[in-house]
C-alpha cells in the first residue's frame, strides 16, 4: 500500500472513531451513564466485526494521546489547592505506587504462579490510576472541591512515577535479582522523575512568560500545544520522565500563563483543551475496548480473578493505610478514593510495550492488565455514583434540590400552557374550551412560580446560583450577537475585538456584580459600602458603561474638565460592595484604552522654539476609591 492511501485509510478511522465517540456521547447522555464507560463498551463491539482490526503502537498512545490529557488536567488543577494537598497526594502517588506494585506483585505470584519479578512488572503496569470518567461524575454531582484535588492530583503524579517504577521493574525481570543493584535503581527513580518535573517547570515558565507578551489568541493557544508536546518530547529524549514533565508543564502554565492572557484568549484556550481531552480520551477509551478479545479474557479468567483481588487488596491497603498520615481525609472520602482507583490509558499503553521486553509471558500479562482494566471500569465506574450518593457526600442542599424541582414543574407547565395557546390560534382548540381552562391554568401557573420564589426567599444561596447563571446567559447572548454582526460585516474585526474582550472580561469573573447587586438589600445600602470615582475620556464612555452593565455595577456618568490638554472627559461614580474593586478595575482596564496624541507648537514649560511633535499619552482611567455610609440609585 503506498503512503497515500495510508494516510487517507488513517483519515477514514480517524473520522470513523469520531463519529462513533459522538454517537456514545449523545448515548451515555441519555441514558446517563459514564461516557468512558460508554466508550469502552463500544469499542468491545466493534471487535466482533471482522473488518476492524486497529493495531496500537504503545508509543502512540504515550507521545500522542497522554499529552493532551495530562496537560489538561494539570492545566485546570489549582496551584494553591494542590499545595494544601501536597503531603497525601504525594504520598499516593510515590510510596502508594511502589506499595501497589509490591502486593500486587506478591499477590499474583502467590495465587498464579508467575515468578515475582514477572508479577511485580504487572504490579507495576496497574498501579497507576485513571480516575477520568470518576472526576466527570464529581463535577456534574457537586462532590467536595479537595476530594476532587486528591483524586485528580493523585492520578496526575502516579501516572509518572508508575512508568518510571515499570521500567525499573522490568529491568529486574530481564536480568537476574543478584546483580539487580537497588540502590543505583533508587537514584535512577530520584533522577527520572525529578528531572522530568525540571524540564515541565523550566519550559512552563518560559511559555508563560512568552505568552505574557503576546497579545493574539490564536498563537497563545497554539503555544499551548507545543508546550504540552514539546516538553514530553524533550523530557524523553533526555532519558527523564515525560510524563511528569508534561504535568509540572500544565501546572505552571494553567497558573502563570492566565495572568498574561486576555480574557478572549483564556475562554479560547480553556474551550480548546477542553475539546482537546475530549478528543484524547474518546480514542483512547474506544482502543481500551478494541484491544480486549474477550475469548483471551475467557480462557485466561482464573488469572484475570487473581489480578482483579490483588489490585482491589492493594488499593485498599494504600489508601486507608496511607490516608492514616493525614488526619484531615474523612473515612466517607476514603471509601471514595479506594473505589475511585480506575485503570486507563496508561496501564494500556504498558501492557502493549510488553512483547517488546518480557515476549514469553507478555500474552498473560496482556489479559490480566485488560482484565483489571475492563473490571475498574465497568464494576466500579457504573457504581461510584450509587456510592457517592450513598455517602451523601454531594455539596447540593435540600432547598437546592427542592429549588430545581419546583423549577422544573414551573418551566413544564408554562411551557403546557404556550403550547394550548397555539392550538387554539391554530384553531385546533375551540374558544369555549380555551376561556375554560385558560384562566384555570394561569392560576396554576402563578401558584407554581410564587412557589419558585419562595424557595428562593427561603435560601439565598439558590438566588445567587440562578442569578450568575442569568448573568453568564446574558453575555453569551451579546457575545452570538455581535459574532453576527461582524460575520454580516455590520462591525470592523477592530470594533468587534473590543467588544468581544469587554464580554469576555466579564464573563472569565465569577459571580462577579449581579448576585451582590441586584437584591434590594444591595441596593439599600447594606452591601453596597463604597464609592468608586472614575474619570475616563469621552471616547471611552460608552465602552466603560457597558462593561460595567455586564459586570452588574450601577453607575452615575458626570461631565468634567481636566489633563493636559484641559478637554472635557467623564466622571462615572459607581457603587460596589467591599471586596469588588479589583473586579470593577479589571473590566474598565479592557474597556479604557490608552492613546498617544501628538501636539507640534510650543508648550509653556518646554524649551523654546520646539517644533516637532511631541508624544502625550492620555486616556486610561483615573480612579479614587471612598467608603459611603448610604448607596441610594434615584
Amino acid at each position: 500500500m503506498d503512503i497515500d492511501r495510508q494516510i487517507l485509510l488513517i483519515e477514514e478511522i480517524i473520522i470513523a472513531l469520531l463519529f462513533v465517540a459522538v454517537l456514545v456521547g449523545i448515548a451515555a447522555r441519555r441514558l446517563r451513564v459514564p461516557y468512558t464507560v460508554g466508550l469502552v463498551l463500544m469499542g468491545l463491539l466493534m471487535t466482533f466485526w471482522e473488518r476492524v482490526d486497529i493495531q496500537v503502537a504503545p508509543n502512540l498512545i504515550l507521545a500522542l494521546l497522554v499529552p493532551p490529557l495530562i496537560f489538561e488536567a494539570a492545566f485546570h488543577l489549582n496551584l494553591n489547592d494542590l499545595r494544601r494537598n501536597l503531603a497525601p497526594i504525594l504520598a499516593l502517588a510515590i510510596p502508594g505506587v511502589i506499595l501497589t506494585t509490591v502486593i500486587v506483585g506478591g499477590i499474583v505470584a502467590w495465587g498464579t504462579g508467575l515468578s515475582l519479578p514477572v508479577a511485580m512488572v504487572f504490579g507495576a503496569l496497574v498501579s497507576a490510576t485513571d480516575p477520568v470518567s470518576v472526576i466527570a461524575l464529581f463535577r456534574s454531582i457537586g462532590v467536595p472541591r479537595r476530594l476532587q484535588v486528591l483524586l485528580e492530583g493523585e492520578s496526575l503524579f502516579n501516572d509518572g512515577t508508575a512508568i518510571v517504577l515499570f521500567h525499573l521493574v522490568v529491568a529486574l525481570a530481564v536480568s537476574e535479582v543478584a546483580r539487580f543493584n537497588w540502590m543505583s535503581s533508587l537514584v535512577e527513580f530520584i533522577r527520572i522523575s525529578g528531572g522530568g518535573v525540571l524540564v515541565g517547570l523550566l519550559l512552563g515558565t518560559l511559555i508563560s512568560q512568552l505568552i505574557s507578551r503576546i497579545d493574539d489568541y490564536l498563537i497563545e493557544t497554539t503555544l499551548t500545544s507545543v508546550l504540552a508536546y514539546s516538553s514530553y518530547l524533550i523530557a524523553e529524549a533526555i532519558g527523564v520522565s515525560g510524563v511528569l514533565a508534561v504535568v509540572a508543564a500544565g501546572l505552571v502554565n494553567g497558573n502563570i500563563g492566565p495572568r498574561g492572557m486576555s480574557p478572549t484568549t483564556r475562554i479560547v484556550v480553556y474551550n480548546f483543551w477542553e475539546y482537546a481531552g475530549f478528543l484524547a480520551n474518546s480514542f483512547i477509551f474506544l482502543l481500551i475496548g478494541m484491544q480486549i478479545r474477550l475469548p483471551v479474557l475467557f480462557r485466561n479468567w482464573n488469572l484475570i480473578v487473581w489480578a482483579v483481588i490483588a489490585t482491589l487488596v492493594a488499593r485498599a491497603i494504600g489508601i486507608y493505610g496511607l490516608s492514616r498520615l493525614e488526619r484531615g481525609i474523612p473515612a466517607k472520602w476514603q471509601h471514595v478514593l479506594y473505589w475511585g482507583g480506575l485503570r486507563g490509558a496508561i496501564s494500556l499503553a504498558l501492557a502493549l510495550s510488553l512483547p517488546s521486553v518480557l515476549p514469553q509471558v507478555s500474552d498473560q500479562l496482556q489479559s490480566m492488565a485488560f482484565g483489571v482494566v475492563l473490571f475498574t471500569l465497568l464494576v466500579q465506574g457504573f457504581t461510584m455514583k450509587p456510592l457517592v450518593t450513598r455517602l451523601k457526600l454531594t455539596e447540593r442542599s435540600e432547598s437546592q434540590d427542592e429549588y430545581d424541582r419546583r423549577h422544573a414543574r414551573a418551566v413544564a407547565s408554562r411551557q403546557a400552557f404556550e403550547h394550548l395557546r397555539r392550538h387554539h390560534n391554530q384553531g385546533l382548540l375551540s374558544d369555549h374550551t380555551w376561556r375554560t381552562i385558560a384562566p384555570q391554568l394561569q392560576e396554576h401557573n402563578r401558584g407554581l412560580a410564587d412557589a419558585v420564589r419562595e424557595i428562593i426567599s427561603i435560601d439565598p444561596k439558590v438566588e445567587l446560583e440562578e442569578l450568575d447563571t442569568a448573568r453568564r446567559e446574558y453575555l453569551r447572548a451579546q457575545r452570538s450577537v455581535i459574532n453576527s454582526l461582524r460575520r454580516d460585516g455590520t462591525i470592523t474585526d477592530e470594533i468587534y475585538t473590543q467588544l468581544i474582550t469587554e464580554i469576555d472580561a466579564a464573563i472569565t469573573i465569577p459571580r462577579s456584580g449581579w448576585p451582590e447587586l441586584s437584591s434590594n438589600r444591595a441596593i439599600d445600602g447594606i452591601s453596597i459600602n463604597r464609592l468608586m470615582a472614575v474619570v475616563i475620556q469621552d471616547q471611552d464612555v460608552e465602552s466603560a458603561l457597558n462593561a460595567l452593565a455586564n459586570l452588574g455595577f450601577p453607575a452615575t456618568r458626570l461631565p468634567s474638565t481636566g489633563g493636559f490638554f484641559g478637554r472635557n472627559n467623564t466622571t462615572l461614580l459607581i457603587g460596589l460592595p467591599h471586596g469588588q474593586e479589583e473586579t470593577v478595575v479589571k473590566g474598565l482596564e479592557q474597556s479604557c484604552r490608552k492613546r498617544v496624541e501628538y501636539i507640534a507648537t510650543p508648550v509653556e514649560g518646554f524649551p523654546s522654539g520646539l517644533v516637532e511633535p511631541i508624544p502625550i499619552t492620555i486616556g486610561g482611567a483615573t480612579i479614587f476609591v471612598f467608603e459611603v455610609e448610604r448607596f441610594e440609585i434615584i
